[in-house]
């Protein structure tokens, strides 16, 4: 069983990834006593795997995942693997339901945001000895690491960065993107004043999952809404405050809008009216789609400016192996098949999904892309959500108050207040 101590993440990213991973490969396993670990995982048989399994995935992973799984089948001819795809959003419900029901499946890929909340219901098994979690992006194997304990493996990642439109900046006599704070502001409002600009970055203001977009500003400013051992909530701080009230000027200064249509950032930033925005890797098909031929070199992407560090939002799914399992041996070895180098390059030539494993991303096919490397560098130091089986409904209450903040101009000291005590209320699920 992989019982790694938990990276902090001020170890993260002092330290840097790769030291970090040196921690990590070498602090082996804690006194279970301290850390309040959960059982070791029973070993893996050898040879391969056999008979039938059951697998839930999500999305458009759902639908590919039976060209990906053709390498597994030929590789172990006596076992059978049932797909069966699920909408985002009625997964969640779905897999409650099976785990109170004891009909989940075999495996399946897990949310990042849920990993806590099942373990918490007694539903993943913990990840074997046999296989290696010591290549993987520090905050995603910080995503599957619950109570100390390893569940699962991160199967693949992403994380944000500002794109903009680098045609209009270079008119406007920008050449370099901006490595701090005070320099985003700055660039923002220099960008809204172009020929065609209306605001000058898209940022979210509130509503169901900007806190993906505000904790970074958070983290990035040395604050965390949880503590080092998620045991209690830490929403009210001086850097959580100036890294809410950073945000807020956006909106006060008027320079991000504060009631944005819904599904047009493609097209904005394309015409030039929000020339600037924070989001993920798919955002690139999705503008490249909208401003066709030609249009790939006339943005770029760039790392979250410094405060006291660059740190994004660490998202992505992981693939976990459920309690009950009847096949549980081979449940595992399709888990490591998913977690070879190899197989993650060939995934990303399908769905396009970032790779966890850091070897993976030494293939020429997800290297030569220089967006990609923008990517490759913020994940060295993105942070996962926290780990704690309640996060989701913490999560929302964050939300709320972020939209005060943005709209209605609460000051953030009272909106940390308010969360906090929310948060409290609700508490950490432990």
């Amino acid at each position: 069983m992989n019982i790694t101590p938990r990276p902090t993440r001020r170890t993260v990213t002092g330290l840097g990834a790769a030291a970090a991973l040196g921690v990590l490969a070498g602090c082996g396993r804690p006194d279970e006593e301290e850390g309040g670990a959960a059982a070791p995982a029973e070993p893996i048989d050898e040879g391969p795997a056999t008979g039938s399994l059951t697998l839930w995935a999500m999305g458009a992973e759902g639908e590919a995942l039976p060209e990906l799984l053709k390498g597994f089948e030929e590789d172990n001819p006596d076992v059978t693997v049932e797909v069966t795809p699920l909408p985002w959003d009625s997964a969640h419900d779905k897999f409650t339901s099976a785990i109170a029901a004891g009909t989940a499946p075999d495996v399946a890929q897990v949310g990042s945001t849920w990993m806590a909340e099942f373990v918490s219901l007694g539903a993943l098994e913990p990840t074997p000895d046999s296989i290696a979690t010591d290549d993987y992006f520090p905050g995603a194997l910080e995503s599957v690491t619950v109570d100390d304990t390893v569940h699962g493996v991160p199967w693949y990642v992403e994380t944000r960065l500002v794109f903009y439109r680098k045609d209009i900046a270079e008119s406007l006599g920008i050449t370099e993107p901006p490595t701090d704070w005070e320099g985003l502001l700055e660039m923002a409002r220099t960008m809204q004043g172009g020929p065609d600009g209306q605001w000058g970055i898209a940022l979210q203001p509130g509503g169901n999952g900007s806190w993906q977009t505000v904790l970074p500003f958070c983290w990035s400013n040395g604050g965390d809404v949880v503590s080092e051992d998620s045991s209690e909530f830490t929403f009210v701080s001086s850097e959580n405050e100036e890294a809410l009230a950073y945000y807020q000027s956006y909106f006060t200064d008027g320079i991000a809008d504060p009631a944005p249509a819904e599904g047009t950032t493609e097209q904005d930033f394309v015409s030039g009216a929000v020339p600037m925005f924070i989001s993920g890797p798919w955002m690139m098909a999705a503008v490249e789609g909208v401003g066709g031929e030609g249009f790939a070199e006339k943005y770029g992407v760039f790392v979250m400016p410094e405060k006291e560090t660059s740190t994004s939002f660490l998202g992505g799914a992981n693939i976990g192996v459920f309690q009950g399992s009847q096949n549980r041996d081979g449940a595992w070895k399709l888990v490591e098949y998913l977690s070879r180098p190899e197989v993650q390059v060939e995934w990303f030539s399908i769905v396009s999904a970032m790779p966890s494993l850091q070897a993976a991303w030494e293939d020429d096919s997800v290297a030569s892309n220089e967006k990609f490397e923008a990517f490759h560098t913020q994940l060295q130091s993105a942070f996962a959500p926290p780990t704690i089986a309640t996060w989701e409904q913490v999560a929302a209450k964050f939300d709320a108050q972020i939209e005060q903040v943005c709209k209605q101009d609460l000051a953030p000291a009272d909106a940390l207040e308010a969360v906090q005590s929310e948060a409290q209320g609700i508490g950490t699920g432990a």
